[in-house]
C-alpha cells in the first residue's frame, strides 16, 4: 500500500510537470526512478503487460489527478505564488538527486561518464536558454496543432529536461491548453492525447535500445539534462529581500525533504 501511494504521489507530481512551465515531466520521471521503466514498458508493450499495467495504474491515476484536478489550484498558486511554487519543485528535485546519481552509476562510472554529464548539462542549459529567450512563435489553434502539442508533451516524457509547457507558451498554446484541462474540453484534449500516444510509441523503442546499449552513458546524459533544466527554472526576477523569501526557503526545504523521502522509499520498494 505504501508503494502504491508513493507511485500515486509521483504520478501527480509528474502530471503537474506536464502543465507547469519550466518543469519537465520526463525529468521528474527520471528523478523519481520511473523514466527507464516507462520507456521499456511502452517500447515492449506486450511483454509482462499485466504486471506493468498494474504497476503503472497509480502512476497514471496520479498523473491525471495532477493534470486535471490540480489544474485550477495550480493556476491560482502560479498566478499568486509562482516563485514559491517553483522553489518547492526545485527542492523536490534536489532531494531526489542522490538516488538519481546512485541509479546512474549502478553499472559503473568512469571519466567518460563525467564528461557526458558535464557536456549534456552545458549543452542542455544553452539550448533551454536559447529557447526561452530567442525562439518565439505563434501557431493557429486547430485539430492539427493540438496533435502537435500532444507530441510536444510526449517529448517532455521521452527527453528529460525538455519542458513541453515552455514551448507551448512560446507558441501561444499554453493558456488554452490549461483552460481545456480545467473544463475538460474534449475538442482540445482528444487531439492532444492522439499526438502524445503517437509520439510515445514511435520513439520509445529507439530510446529503450539506447538504454540497453549504453545505460551508464545515457543515464549520465539524463542527469546532466535534469541539472540544466533545474537551473533554468530558478526564479531570478524576484525581490529576495521581501518577506516572501521566507516562504521560498520553507517550500525549498519542504520540497527537498519530500524528495529525499521519496528517493529513499523508491530504493526500498523499487520493483
Amino acid at each position: 500500500m505504501i508503494d502504491w501511494i508513493l507511485r500515486l504521489l509521483k504520478g501527480a507530481l509528474i502530471g503537474t510537470g506536464f502543465i507547469l512551465p519550466g518543469v519537465s515531466g520526463g525529468a521528474l520521471a527520471a528523478v523519481f526512478g520511473l523514466y527507464e521503466r516507462i520507456i521499456s514498458f511502452i517500447a515492449h508493450i506486450t511483454k509482462d503487460f499485466v504486471k506493468n499495467a498494474l504497476f503503472f495504474i497509480p502512476v497514471v491515476l496520479g498523473a491525471l489527478f495532477g493534470m486535471f484536478l490540480l489544474a485550477r489550484p495550480l493556476s491560482f498558486f502560479l498566478e499568486n505564488y509562482e516563485v514559491q511554487v517553483i522553489w518547492g519543485f526545485i527542492g523536490c528535485i534536489a532531494g531526489t538527486l542522490p538516488s538519481l546519481w546512485k541509479e546512474a552509476g549502478k553499472n559503473g562510472r568512469g571519466k567518460i561518464h563525467y564528461a557526458i554529464l558535464a557536456a549534456s548539462a552545458v549543452l542542455g542549459f544553452f539550448l533551454l536558454y536559447m529557447a526561452e529567450n530567442f525562439w518565439k512563435a505563434e501557431m493557429p489553434r486547430n485539430f492539427v496543432t493540438w496533435i502537435l502539442s500532444g507530441a510536444l508533451i510526449a517529448l517532455g516524457i521521452l527527453v528529460p529536461g525538455l519542458s513541453s509547457s515552455n514551448f507551448l507558451v512560446y507558441l501561444d498554446m499554453y493558456k488554452p491548453m490549461v483552460g481545456a484541462f480545467k473544463t475538460i474540453d474534449l475538442f482540445v484534449l482528444l487531439p492532444i492525447f492522439l499526438g502524445g500516444v503517437a509520439c510515445l510509441f514511435s520513439l520509445s523503442a529507439f530510446i529503450d535500445m539506447l538504454f540497453r546499449k549504453a545505460y551508464a552513458g545515457l543515464f549520465h546524459f539524463v542527469v546532466g539534462i535534469v541539472l540544466a533544466s533545474t537551473v533554468m527554472i530558478v526564479p531570478v526576477n524576484y525581490n529576495y529581500l521581501s518577506y516572501g523569501t521566507v516562504i521560498c526557503v520553507i517550500t525549498l526545504i519542504t520540497g527537498a525533504l519530500v524528495g529525499f523521502w521519496m528517493g529513499r522509499l523508491e530504493e526500498k520498494y523499487k520493483g
